[in-house]
């Protein structure tokens, strides 16, 4: 029987300042973490959901549109979570004046005929998208944080745009054409689900709860100390003052992330269940969070 508390717990989640915000008490030993050990493991959340495909971490952020292909290796836990109220990916061209088009539809049609850079095919940013486009639009495939270059290059028209380049994408010279956050709020009246937290279905119910516990109390501990947290997030804010990483954590890591709560769990089961109707993933049934 594996002594958890003996084992060094892998824990992945990706380097930006809302992820390191959430983990701030963990990482710095701002709260007990009742005799378990964490190795940080920082990677850009399209691998981390590859990653998570093969089980290779212990506790993991992913994306929700990886919730459908992980399941059978995790359960997701009830903090963590990254909800767009309103907001969300973003698609951005240099092109001007395509978000004054009359509506979706006339939006659509514009981006159809585009080459799309998106950040990786298992990012709900990409799930949205194909709800959004449907399934056949053209796209390159681009880490994240290169997408601003490639479309400024003409490599892509647009960028499906997240992270920090939501709030960046002006200064550096981009125009919005449509937030998909923004959309699906419009469309559902619920928040966009974006990523969160998973634990492995090996380790034992009972641990599952109690590191459910800690990572939850580091959030806490975060919200409860944000000036700290932020400060300490700022060595992931590639760019950004503090005040706009203070809004960019405050985006992400809020009431959703301490608990899902009922509108979360509306909102992964209402975004999971249209992608799969649409058959862009495997049909989900019976999403079971960590107690």
């Amino acid at each position: 029987m594996t002594n958890w508390k003996s084992t060094t717990l892998t824990l992945g989640h990706s380097p930006d300042p809302d992820d390191a915000f959430m983990f701030y008490a963990m990482a710095t030993g701002k709260i007990d973490l009742r005799g378990y050990r964490f190795e940080h493991i920082l990677q850009d959340i399209q691998t981390l959901n590859e990653r998570a495909t093969r089980g290779e971490l212990h506790i993991t952020a992913v994306s929700i549109h990886a919730l459908a292909h992980v399941l059978d290796h995790y359960a997701p836990l009830p903090s963590g979570a990254s909800m767009g109220d309103g907001y969300g990916p973003m698609f951005i061209t240099r092109e001007q004046g395509v978000g004054d088009l009359a509506d979706d539809e006339a939006r659509r049609t514009w981006l159809r005929g585009k080459t799309i850079a998106i950040p990786g095919r298992m990012t709900s940013a990409f799930l949205a998208a194909q709800l959004y486009l449907g399934a056949g639009f053209q796209h390159v495939i681009l880490p994240f944080d290169e997408i601003f270059d490639a479309v400024r290059r003409g490599t892509a028209d647009v960028g499906l745009i997240i992270h920090e380049g939501q709030l960046t994408y002006e200064r550096e010279g981009f125009h919005l054409v449509r937030d998909l956050g923004a959309w699906w709020k419009s469309t559902t009246g619920l928040p966009l689900p974006l990523g969160g937290n998973v634990i492995r279905k090996d380790i034992p119910p009972d641990v599952r709860s109690e590191l459910s516990d800690i990572l939850r109390e580091s959030i806490r501990f975060g919200l409860e100390n944000r000036k700290a947290g932020v400060e300490h997030s700022m060595a992931h804010a590639r760019g950004m003052d503090i005040p706009l990483a203070d809004k960019f954590i405050g985006m992400y890591v809020n009431d959703y992330t301490l608990d899902y709560g009922d509108t979360g769990r509306t909102a992964i089961t209402r975004f999971l269940g249209e992608a799969a109707e649409n058959h862009l993933i495997p049909p989900v049934k019976n999403i079971e969070f960590v107690k």
